[in-house]
């Protein structure tokens, strides 16, 4: 039925299937994915090993000590650019085509290595301290000596390690044993997956039960570990006591594993070490740091290209010219050499120690403090990102929710109306019912009653219906076991699956109904007055993904009353409880707002209901066919008319700023698309309550699809659609890549908004790969957790976000900044400025070296096409570094704006977007320029001179110095202190040097009226018709920057 509609499959499947794995995994080309294999691990033994494993070494260094420098030279002799001044300077050593003193080449070339290897050197120094500062972290280790203390790095396979609550797990493990009572921990996951529920692990049973965590070490037991692979998700393997009786076989799964890179959330564990090194998990599900190479520095490579074409080609005209007489071809090569100019070699270390200043002067903005740049080679890059993809958890929100709304339909308390909630709270069980007659009461208090009997109950409903579980803690001054008897709140903090469910909770000890105490089977509640409410749990249903909803039935143990309580997504709600006519409208508007809207229901049972239900719930968990759709079916029998008591709005505190960052970004021409590894609905909750999605713009759910079929009849749904934001999983984006990737990502180019929830790590950078190939544009990826690692080094701009949890993008990113407001001045004023100070200035070092040459040609054709240059030795190496060096570099300190101006009008951004500061027009324009004034300085020096050549030089030299500081004033928009020294020591050491120069300058003759009035005259003629054009032209035609100035 699909196969006859316009759609076209991909093809090439596979190879993009091999270039995501090949991405994934760096090392699989050297080693192979064969390599890997099963393991059996001895607890506490890692010399029985039956293969070698890798060094527990986290590395994102680029060379190590022997490749650094073979793998500099090579970076840097791989460009056209360079190798040409290689091959320049070696012809040097041959007699027929050297053209002066070896060092005119030499000294210039090896200038530009040195200070391209001492930057390389310096970036990998400051990364291998930060890797170091990773590796080196300490942790406990159990071994036959006791407790040993062991870096991260000294973690080997089969090594028994004690992990700390809030501390990072070193290597992947299996959970052996824990210090909470009741035989489990929480983990955090979000540096690996960006999922913000906390998840339940649990330890080898047998393990569990030994008496203390030094036995572990005097059993026979072994772990059979799967062989290591990229899933996060899933883990196979067996736990072996030999010397039991019977021997122990127990199977272990991901509810046994501990990944590297989580966070223990609760008590100290204890595992043992199956995978370390390049074979972690998280390690495997990142790609190789790559180099970056900046488009603008492949833009200048295509123009030096173009320069060595016009070099060749003047070299042969200069030859035909003399008709191909003689060794013409040796003439062709001298012509080359002469005309070696053309592709300045000072263009590669301007644009070198440019990056350096631009990055100093992010590091140096007290605007953005804290941020640092990993990679100075591609600064100019920030200026022209058009797709920004950024992580959610931690990067744009906090990760702590905070309860905000509790609607009860006639009435809503907000943030400032919760003394509200608590009077009725405290009123609720303080003043019994029967205080106040009914019939003496006035009407009002009747209502006032029946909204306090209202909140009471929505407040209880609350309190009892999660999986939230209270642990105490000593403080120093209550040890443990006194705090949990006298339920000391100074001790007590809530631990669950869900920070949503956290927040819940500490909202209802806000308005004075506290949960103190749970296990398994009961739960208990402080009133305001310090009555302690007891509750027996008869049934727990867990919240799940396809349900998206959880439920509770409890019985009040002072009344014997059975209660069901359910709380849940309203779309799931909305057809289980009784019908009203408000639920649907505040829900959306609850939404807009952008908090999280869960609907809470009750349900009272009789003690005959209950009974009739366990009866048929046990009957249906016995059964071996279809369990889970009978289990299913009987719980729905409950779930019907149930009374409709409240709305609860949570929200995900958003970073500072947030809003106005995502808004600047998108008035500058940037599309911003949000990969999160978290939920459907926390996801489209961010994006609406970040601003991300405007609230004018339709939101287009993305459907479940599975098969081509419906991914077909899902794009074509979505195709209809203008102008909507859209929110699609990470398993529906893979059918989809997978067999409409041209169509897909055609259509989710045009939306303002993409929203990508349940990403794995590998598909937020195959998101990144896609977006380069199929747009060519540039893409910059923010993120803060190891999760976002693949990404952001995927990206041509990887920005890491230094959070609460780890270092590990930000080690890994190009910058690294301290909170997500900061990447809209990275972008907005260091970005633009970078690129416009950068694009000005390889133009003007192009329009320096093309005037030179220009003069050269000029003076060749006019001495009848001889291969003699026109300046010799030190002249032609102080003209590009002392006598215009300075004035021409300090470019990097020019700006059209202020940096404030930049960050209030973001659309000057989208200007750039353009590629307008460095284009062939602009290109174009200079080399017009350059051959104008050239060409004036050459003949005007030939006509006006008098009597011997040394007079030609030194006019023609003259002229041209002083028009490069004059064209360098004509550039600069905005003038600095240091400029105007630049201009001014220049020209002192031109002064001072015209003293030594007597070999190539008549002294003498500088000091006539003669020479004075042949230079001015000719400076005069090369410059003045340029300055009245840049006039005429801010006069009739301002740029956009400009009329923000005025």
């Amino acid at each position: 039925m699909t196969d006859n509609i316009a759609l076209q499959p991909v093809r090439h499947k596979k190879r993009h299937e091999n270039k995501h794995r090949n991405s994934c995994c760096p090392w699989s080309r050297c080693c192979g994915m064969g390599d890997f294999k099963p393991r059996t691990v001895w607890l506490g033994h890692p010399e029985k090993r039956d293969q070698r494993y890798p060094r527990n070494v986290i590395n994102n260094q680029k060379y190590n000590f022997f490749t650094f420098l073979p793998g500099v030279l090579f970076n840097q002799f791989k460009y056209f650019f360079n190798l040409y001044f290689l091959l320049l300077a070696c012809s040097q050593f041959v007699p027929e085509l050297r053209l002066g003193a070896l060092y005119t080449y030499w000294v210039p070339l090896g200038f530009v290595l040195i200070i391209t290897i001492g930057r390389e050197a310096v970036e990998e120094i400051r990364c291998l301290i930060r890797d170091k500062e990773v590796n080196s972290q300490i942790y406990s280790k159990l071994s036959t000596r006791g407790t040993v203390k062991v870096k991260s790095s000294g973690i080997q396979v089969g090594d028994l390690i004690i992990v700390e609550k809030n501390q990072r797990v070193p290597a992947d493990m299996i959970f052996l044993r824990t210090s909470e009572r009741n035989g489990s921990c929480f983990l955090r996951t979000d540096q690996l997956d960006g999922e913000t529920d906390w998840k339940l692990r649990l330890p080898v049973a047998c393990t569990q039960r030994l008496p203390t965590a030094a036995d572990l070490l005097q059993i026979r037991s072994y772990v059979y570990a799967e062989e290591p692979n990229l899933d996060i998700h899933n883990f196979i393997g067996t736990f072996t006591r030999e010397d039991g009786d019977p021997p122990v076989n127990e199977s272990l799964s991901i509810e046994n594993a501990l990944w590297a890179s989580t966070v223990i959330a609760s008590g100290t564990v204890v595992g043992v070490v199956i995978y370390t090194g390049k074979e972690l998990r998280s390690v495997m599900n990142t790609s190789n740091p790559r180099n970056k190479i900046g488009l603008f520095d492949l833009e200048v490579n295509c123009l030096t290209k173009i320069l060595f074409g016009a070099l060749v080609v003047v070299s042969l005209v200069m030859v035909a010219l003399q008709h191909f007489a003689g060794r013409w071809y040796l003439q062709i090569l001298r012509f080359i050499l002469l005309f070696s100019n053309i592709v300045p070699i000072s263009l590669r270390v301007n644009l070198d120690m440019g990056k350096m200043v631009y990055s100093w002067m992010i590091r140096r903005d007290s605007k953005i403090p804290g941020t640092v740049v990993k990679a100075s080679t591609i600064p100019e890059q920030l200026g022209r990102i058009s797709y920004l993809l950024t992580d959610k958890t931690g990067t744009l929100t906090q990760n702590e929710m905070v309860f905000r709304r509790l609607h009860l339909g006639t009435v809503a308390y907000g943030m400032d109306s919760m003394d509200e909630v608590q009077s009725h709270v405290f009123s609720a069980y303080t003043q019994p019912s029967h205080d106040l007659p009914a019939s003496r009461a006035p009407a009002a208090t009747k209502v006032r009653k029946s909204i306090s009997s209202r909140v009471h109950d929505a407040v209880k409903a609350i309190a009892l219906c999660h999986n939230v579980t209270p642990v105490y803690e000593s403080n120093g001054v209550t040890d443990q076991a006194e705090a949990e008897q006298h339920y000391e709140d100074a001790c007590r903090v809530y631990q669950a699956s869900s920070p949503d469910e956290v927040a819940l909770v500490q909202w209802t000890e806000s308005v004075g109904l506290t949960l103190v105490g749970r296990d398994q089977a009961s739960m208990q509640l402080r009133t305001p007055g310090g009555q302690i409410l007891n509750f027996t749990i008869l049934q727990i249903f867990p919240f799940t993904y396809e349900s998206r909803r959880m439920g509770v039935i409890v019985r009040d143990d002072s009344s014997g009353e059975i209660s069901f309580y359910m709380k849940g997504a309203d779309v799931v709600m909305a057809g289980i409880v009784q019908y009203n006519d408000w639920l649907e409208e505040e829900c959306g508007n609850m939404a807009r707002e952008g908090l999280r809207v869960l609907v809470v229901a009750k349900k009272s049972l009789s003690e005959e209901q209950y009974q009739d239900f366990e009866a048929r719930y046990v009957q249906a968990k016995l059964s071996v066919h279809d369990r889970s759709l009978k289990v299913a079916t009987v719980i729905e029998s409950l779930e019907m008319e149930m009374e409709l008591l409240c709305l609860t709005g949570v929200e995900d505190q958003l970073q500072t700023d947030v809003r106005p960052t995502l808004e600047i970004l998108r008035n500058a021409g940037i599309k911003v698309w949000m990969l999160t590894g978290d939920k459907l609905e926390t996801a489209t909750c961010t994006a609406k309550n970040a601003h991300l999605v405007t609230r004018t713009q339709d939101i287009h759910l993305f459907r479940q699809v599975t098969t081509r079929g419906e991914a077909h009849l899902e794009l074509n749904a979505f195709r209809r659609k203008h102008d909507c934001a859209l929110v699609i999983s990470g398993d529906s984006l893979e059918v989809c890549l997978k067999f409409y990737e041209y169509e897909f990502m055609e259509l989710a180019c045009q939306c303002p908004t993409v929203v990508c929830c349940r990403c794995a790590p590998t598909q937020k950078a195959q998101i990144v790969r896609l977006l380069q190939e199929r747009t060519g544009k540039l893409t910059c990826a923010v993120g803060d957790g190891g999760n976002d690692v693949s990404m952001i080094q995927e990206a041509d701009c990887g920005v890491g976000v230094e959070g609460k949890e780890g270092k590990q993008a930000s080690l890994a990113a190009d910058f690294s900044v301290t909170e997500f407001k900061h990447v809209g001045r990275l972008l907005m004023v260091h970005g633009r400025n970078s690129y416009k100070r950068s694009a000005a200035l390889s133009q003007f070092v192009i329009h320096r070296s093309l005037c030179i040459s220009t003069m050269q040609a000029v003076f060749s054709s006019v001495f009848y096409f001889a291969s003699i240059p026109l300046y010799q030795g030190f002249l032609i190496i102080g003209y590009s570094t002392l006598y215009t060096m300075f004035p021409v570099f300090s470019l990097v300190l020019d700006k059209d704006v202020k940096s404030e101006v930049a960050m209030l009008y973001p659309e000057l951004y989208k200007d750039l977007l353009k590629g307008r500061p460095l284009s062939f027009k602009t290109f174009l324009l200079w080399v017009l320029i350059s051959i104008y004034q050239g060409s004036i300085i050459m003949y005007g020096a030939l006509l006006l001179f008098e009597s011997e050549f040394v007079h030609i030089v030194a006019i023609s030299f003259t002229s041209l110095i002083l028009t490069e500081l004059l064209m360098v004033a004509l550039t600069i928009q905005t003038w600095h202190w240091l400029m105007i020294v630049a201009e001014l020591l220049s020209l002192a050491c031109y002064i001072a040097s015209l003293v030594f120069l007597h070999e190539f300058i008549d002294v003498y003759f500088l000091a006539t009226l003669s020479f004075l009035w042949k230079v001015t005259v000719i400076t005069l003629v090369s410059c003045l018709p340029l300055y009245i054009l840049k006039y005429l032209r801010r006069r009739f035609s301002p740029p956009s920057y400009s009329k923000l100035t005025s």
